[in-house]
């Protein structure tokens, strides 16, 4: 058996995510807190997360999804889009020991590219999302 080197256990140190429960599934209907027009998003898919057979992969804060536009502008509609969950409504302790929830579950639209379609940002963004995705952190009124 070969040896791993420290610079790959290293990298995979600082990719770790936080242990935020994941309870948004697949085909959930979320609020878009943007200013991209959409206003109702349903996830298609989870990107990123490997699940056990017949287990549906769920997304939490931070997460890239799938989405389509259920209601927006009809240029938007239809279309599979990228998006990145910013709220969850269920509550999670941060390593500091500290609980956080929010009132609801949103999501902001985002280029395949991970530039934000939008320019603003309603409402707060969740410190785990604001520090996975500096762009959204850039874009953010209130980082939580």
């Amino acid at each position: 058996m070969s040896r791993r080197s420290r610079a790959v256990s290293a990298i995979g140190i600082l990719e770790r995510r936080p242990n935020i429960p994941r309870t948004i599934n697949v085909g959930s209907l979320l609020p878009c807190a943007d200013n991209s027009g959409a206003q109702l998003l349903k996830i298609i898919q989870v990107h990123g997360v490997k699940t056990r057979r017949r287990q549906h992969p769920c997304a939490a804060v931070g997460d890239l999804v799938s989405v389509t536009v259920k209601k927006g502008p009809i240029d938007l509609r239809k279309k599979p889009m990228h998006a990145v969950i910013i709220r969850q409504k269920k509550p999670w302790r941060r390593p500091d020991g500290t609980w956080i929830m929010f009132e609801d579950t949103a999501a902001v639209l985002v280029t395949p590219e991970e530039d934000l379609k939008a320019t603003e940002i309603k409402g707060p963004v969740a410190r785990e999302a604001a520090e996975r995705w500096p762009r959204i952190a850039n874009a953010a009124s209130i980082i939580v």
